[in-house]
């Protein structure tokens, strides 16, 4: 499966900060009813057997809802639990190593702030990029802010959707309209929401309006 635009509209990244009164496969189920079109199973500190129960329980899940299930960081991981794809930062695998060892069906992703950052990890193969702090953020304390100018001509020079992330909520969503994105990818606004289905279905109507604007 490689990546389509339309995939990218909702991305939904886990963090298990806010499990508790769900599991983490429950909430991302939630998440999948909701309408997220596509879910990034983030793990920092889990065991890597841990990590690879839990992914082919999200996993499963997402064949369900036929949404694509991308794997953060973990190269090995999502070759593994047969993942859609994988997702690596600027200080990870390099992605023209990623693709050589994933092959040509896996979704790759990678993180970019700058124009030449994400024309290099176009030309080495990435399906998108993940673009951002587009806002302040407190699930990743130490994201730089990459301004709104530059998110339009990162989407202006790349052929691939860009994903915009990084402290977005209902509220300033509408900000990133007209800027190119193909969509958002969001933590917190799903997974610290008290009704994480109802948050997903708001969400994915907001994020139609900012693209196609």
């Amino acid at each position: 499966m490689r990546c389509k635009r339309e995939t990218m509209l909702l991305y939904a990244v886990t963090d298990r900060s806010w499990t508790g009164r769900q599991t983490l496969p429950e909430q991302v189920e939630a998440a999948l009813k909701g309408g997220a079109t596509c879910i990034q199973l983030r793990e920092k500190d889990l065991d890597e057997a841990a990590f690879f129960e839990e992914a082919l329980a999200v996993k499963q899940l997402c064949q369900a809802y036929h949404v694509p299930l991308i794997i953060n960081d973990n190269v090995e991981l999502a070759v593994r639990c047969g993942a859609d794809g994988v997702h690596v930062g600027q200080s990870d695998m390099e992605a023209s190593n990623v693709r050589a060892r994933v092959g040509e069906n896996m979704i790759v992703g990678v993180s970019a702030r700058t124009v030449e950052e994400a024309a290099a990890a176009e030309q080495a193969g990435a399906d998108y990029l993940g673009v951002g702090a587009v806002f302040a953020t407190s699930t990743k304390t130490d994201a730089l802010p990459v301004s709104h100018e530059t998110l339009k001509e990162i989407c202006a020079a790349v052929r691939i959707p860009v994903v915009a992330i990084g402290g977005i909520s209902q509220k300033n969503l509408p900000l990133l309209a007209g800027t190119g994105i193909a969509g958002i990818a969001v933590v917190s606004a799903v997974f610290a929401a008290d009704d994480i289905e109802k948050a997903c279905v708001q969400l994915k109507k907001a994020a139609e309006e900012a693209v196609q604007a």
